[in-house]
């Protein structure tokens, strides 16, 4: 353990942020008393925030420069038999590059909230939640036990339920946020099942100790069945990762998320909670490695959500859905990455999408203000010229997440592709093409977007109020019929556009040969060379990230995503009466997209109704039936009937009881002298 890190220190990285969201909590909102004011309350918790981002960035230093680590135990809560519950830290390459993206990205959101949610009533409230956002998420990328990072997992779940619903007065969002509640509480049942498979098996909730006894655990079997207990475990860790990463069945909440304000869109879509699952299944490795199974179900659900989501994000037309379809997507890269043994390519691409996602979604949020709060990219078009520095920063950000040579996600996409082709497990074959074939469909739908937005025809003066239904905010001084010219946002907003554009280009160039070939992940992700040998494959065909994109010019992803991008431009710019006329001819296909695959009518009138039998059952039978009909007021009324019964013979009468007396004698002497016989 290095001196350069200290426990009182790597406190202060997620207490800043909880220090600022309670005292904004408590004394900036009426619950407080609104004893302070708005200016107060945002500095307050952009000063948190600040504070964690710069010993985040001093931390990821001294763990990349000095080798610096960390692993001990902060406080301890109970021990149960042997079975330790505590607060610990572990700090290595991997928690410290994702302290700086957590901490860097929520920065950005903080300052871009103050000019966004000037003119809303609940300013100081969602201050609050941002920051307490961000303390749940680093308590759970800086944990070194399981429990530790269950808590920070539930506290992501808890506080994404009060930011979706922010606007509680809106019917669409109460009902967004309670869909995202229980989804992700499917995921987080499988979720904690793992957890409890491997507390029990290994008898601690520590990571190193864990780890420590995988020869143990991978040779273990499931009492009762032939199943391999690592496998079961690590599916379980998988479905908790379903739920907060959003892979398919479990992501129909997170497009619904949109309901929220586009800050919170930004946050929860580019660096914290979508992110959780894809930075557990990594810390995970040296657990997933021991398991062929479970990596195959982790790539084959990736490989689903990187294309079928996709495909969705063809047909939206809300701005910020269109964005949500795109993070579903690359969340299924991130995943594919993760079945492949490819865990520090789908780190890299976490961070690389991290920073082009919040700048794609803020970059919105900057042209939803700019259009006077319409969301409907068919009534924008030719905004360019008015919003300069939202169009330039929007198209590096577009450029980069369609994986463009020499920029961030280039560096990122392109290893997972090949990473998938060089898998030798039994679902690579399909996890190949379905991100390949992703590669056009990311392309269309990021650059049919980008068009319709900036390009063509001004179309925001052309009767906005019939599209009402994609309208973000909820009060009606916000007035959605303006038809006045486009403007640019304030400096607080563009100021984090700007600053997410710079690592969005450059940091892929720049970090690709330290992550993914060097020691930088080093002793932190294992991979079992000799059955999964992606990385090796990738390392091979490495000669330095110019060659790389240079390359690039001679390989199917480039030539695919040009043509995603030459098509959308083709029908969105060229001849605009084409997507309604292919619209007519494959309306099936069309209804089926529209219908998200009709997952959600499938939980809602299956899932949904098939619980709401279930419970009338076990309510009118069970409960009323059997519990207060046969159990409750069956005792009373059996009670009641014998007390009746018993009263009448309570007379009064001596000579009644006389006779009942001479009449038991005889019984008596009868029964024994026919004993006696």
């Amino acid at each position: 353990m290095s001196q350069t890190l200290s426990a009182s220190t790597l406190l202060v990285v997620p207490l800043a942020p909880l220090a600022g969201s309670l005292l904004v909590g408590l004394f900036g909102t009426a619950f407080g008393g609104n004893w302070i004011g708005r200016r107060a309350s945002h500095t307050l918790t952009i000063l948190g925030v600040l504070i964690s981002f710069l010993i985040s960035a001093s931390t990821l230093y001294s763990v990349a420069v000095d080798g610096a680590r960390f692993n001990q135990t902060i406080y301890t809560w109970m021990v149960v038999g042997g079975l330790k519950m505590e607060i610990g830290f572990l700090i290595d390459s991997l928690t410290a590059m994702m302290m700086c993206v957590v901490t860097f990205v929520s920065l950005m959101v903080h300052i871009y909230t103050i000019g966004y949610m000037e003119e809303d009533d609940g300013y100081n409230r969602f201050f609050s939640y941002i920051s307490l956002f961000t303390f749940s998420m680093l308590m759970l990328v800086m944990s070194n036990n399981m429990l530790q990072l269950f808590f920070g997992w539930e506290a992501v779940g808890l506080v994404s339920y009060l930011l979706i619903g922010f606007w509680f007065k809106k019917p669409s969002a109460i009902f967004a946020n309670l869909k995202a509640f229980l989804v992700n509480r499917v995921g987080d049942f499988g979720f904690i099942l793992g957890i409890g498979l491997l507390a029990a098996y290994a008898g601690s909730f520590n990571y190193g100790e864990v780890f420590a006894k995988k020869q143990e655990l991978g040779v273990a079997l499931l009492p009762g069945t032939d199943w391999m207990m690592i496998t079961v475990a690590c599916i379980c860790l998988f479905i908790g990762a379903m739920g907060k990463s959003a892979q398919v069945p479990l992501h129909s909440w997170l497009p619904d998320s949109m309901e929220g304000p586009t800050p919170i869109s930004a946050l929860i879509h580019a660096a914290t909670m979508v992110t959780a699952g894809i930075f557990m299944v990594a810390r995970m490795s040296p657990l997933f490695e021991m398991s062929d199974t479970a990596l195959n179900f982790v790539l084959v659900i990736g490989s689903i959500t990187a294309l079928f989501m996709g495909f969705l994000g063809i047909i939206q037309n809300d701005i910020k859905r269109v964005i949500a379809y795109s993070t579903l997507s690359q969340l299924g890269y991130m995943t594919v990455a993760l079945g492949v043994s490819a865990y520090s390519v789908a780190v890299f691409h976490l961070m690389t999408h991290a920073f082009f996602k919040a700048l794609l979604f803020l970059g919105a949020g900057s042209v939803i203000m700019g259009v006077h709060h319409n969301q409907d990219i068919r009534w924008m078009g030719g905004l360019r010229k008015y919003m300069p520095i939202t169009w330039i920063t929007s198209l590096l950000g577009s450029l980069a997440l369609i994986g463009t040579p020499l920029f961030s996600g280039f560096y990122s996409k392109e290893n997972i592709i090949d990473a998938a082709h060089a898998s030798l497990l039994p679902a690579a074959g399909w996890a190949h093409f379905a991100v390949l074939a992703g590669v056009f469909v990311t392309a269309f739908y990021s650059f049919r977007m980008y068009f319709l937005v900036f390009h063509g025809k001004e179309r925001y003066d052309q009767n906005p109020d019939a599209h009402e239904d994609v309208q973000e905010e909820p009060d009606p001084h916000h007035h959605h019929g303006d038809h006045s010219k486009p403007h640019e946002s304030p400096w607080v907003v563009t100021v984090p556009l700007v600053l997410l554009a710079i690592p969005s280009v450059v940091i892929g160039f720049m970090y690709i040969q330290p992550m993914l070939f060097g020691d930088f992940f080093k002793d932190v992700i294992f991979v079992d060379a000799s059955k999964h040998p992606a990385m090796a494959h990738l390392a091979e065909a490495f000669h330095g990230p110019v060659a790389m994109a240079v390359h690039a010019f001679q390989t199917a992803p480039f030539w695919l995503a040009l043509a995603g991008v030459a098509l959308s431009y083709y029908m969105y710019i060229i001849n605009p009466a084409l997507p309604a006329a292919i619209k007519r001819a494959f309306q099936p296909i069309y209804t089926l997209l529209e219908n998200k695959y009709y997952v959600d009518w499938f939980n809602e009138n299956i899932i949904a109704a098939g619980a709401r039998c279930l419970g009338t059952v076990l309510w009118k039978g069970a409960d009323q039936g059997v519990i207060d009909g046969a159990v409750v007021n069956g005792s009373w009324k059996l009670v009641a009937r014998v007390s009746a019964a018993v009263r009448r013979l309570q007379t009064g009468y001596l000579y009644h009881y006389a006779l009942l007396m001479i009449l038991g004698v005889f019984a008596l002497m009868t029964y024994f002298v026919w004993l006696n016989k």
